[in-house]
């Protein structure tokens, strides 16, 4: 009986011991990441439902356009930072009974899509969708194209800023392109180096295929990305300026500067942010659909651009 209440005793102190152990690995490292990096650093999914069109209580931007479109719908989809552009879209031209969610998804019968950016360059390639809104492909998405025999079309219709993300209590505010290229390239490992604090870089990075990454791949323009995702450190993370300001709207972080300049719609406009890109209708070159010119006619015309700039991006026009 005694050895078993010594074997029980032996038991329970080592139960304790990884528990309290376990407490301590939380409060030094993992709350203190969570702290650093917050949501906003992290991958974030948009809500669908919040930005639903033919919803009285959605954040889209509404226009209730005279250009409307009845019937050979073509099917839109997406990446996540322009769902709210083209959910509006299709608010405004689309008749209400095209539109067709479960509460979590959009329905196959549904003439609006998300599948995010890799899941929208497979469907506008596989025929499943007609017209994608989307920022540039990866070469892997174009690579995917060309297998198939299939065409793209890509019709700039906005612009928007890329953008680097901090902690908001990061003290560096401001980096120069070749520091961040250098960050991302393992030349930089301390942000001391730059100017803040004696702490690691944790260089973020995103999905293989997302927009944000492969806009990150343009951005180090051909320099290879040797720093690694780390739970440690103090982080730095990208995304398209929208997706940070509209969508995510984490209090928690700031946007840097680059090359002195800062991310806002007016150095977005005049381009003296040194990273802009276009936003793109995309389609195939063989699809028959007549209404898919048309559609995207309109999303050049200045009902189709008041969108796009209410929405928090930039016109093309």
């Amino acid at each position: 009986m005694k050895k078993l209440r010594y074997q029980l005793f032996i038991i329970v102190a080592l139960v304790l011991t990884f528990v309290i152990f376990d407490i301590g690995i939380y409060n030094v490292f993992t709350k203190r990441c969570i702290n650093d990096y917050s949501d906003g650093l992290k991958a974030k999914s948009v809500e669908l439902d919040e930005y639903l069109p033919f919803d009285e209580n959605s954040k889209i931007v509404k226009i209730d356009s005279e250009f409307k479109l009845t019937e050979n719908l073509p099917v839109i989809d997406g990446a996540a930072a322009l769902y709210p552009v083209f959910s509006a879209f299709v608010n405004a031209v689309y008749p209400e009974t095209s539109c067709s969610f479960d509460g979590e998804n959009f329905t196959p019968e549904s003439a609006l899509q998300y599948t995010n950016t890799r899941g929208a360059y497979k469907s506008v390639v596989d025929g499943t969708a007609d017209i994608i809104i989307c920022a540039s492909p990866s070469e892997a998405q174009l690579a995917y194209a060309k297998e198939k025999g299939v065409q793209l079309e890509f019709v700039p219709i906005g612009c928007e800023a890329f953008v680097f993300i901090v902690n908001k209590e990061n003290p560096v505010d401001n980096l120069t392109v070749e520091q961040v290229r250098g960050i991302y390239s393992g030349k930089y490992k301390n942000w001391a180096e730059l100017g803040g604090e004696n702490t690691p870089i944790a260089a973020l990075q995103r999905n293989e295929g997302s927009g944000s990454q492969t806009a990150m791949l343009s951005f180090m323009n051909g320099e290879e990305i040797k720093a690694k995702n780390s739970v440690f450190g103090r982080a730095i993370g990208f995304s398209f300026r929208f997706y940070v300001e509209g969508i995510v709207e984490d209090g928690n972080i700031k946007m840097l500067s680059l090359d002195g300049v800062y991310p806002n719609a007016e150095n977005i406009r005049n381009k003296t942010y040194p990273i802009v890109g276009e936003i793109y209708a995309v389609y195939r070159k063989d699809n028959s659909n007549e209404n898919v010119p048309h559609l995207i006619d309109w999303m050049l015309s200045a009902e189709g651009q008041k969108i796009i700039e209410e929405s928090g991006y930039i016109g093309i026009k």
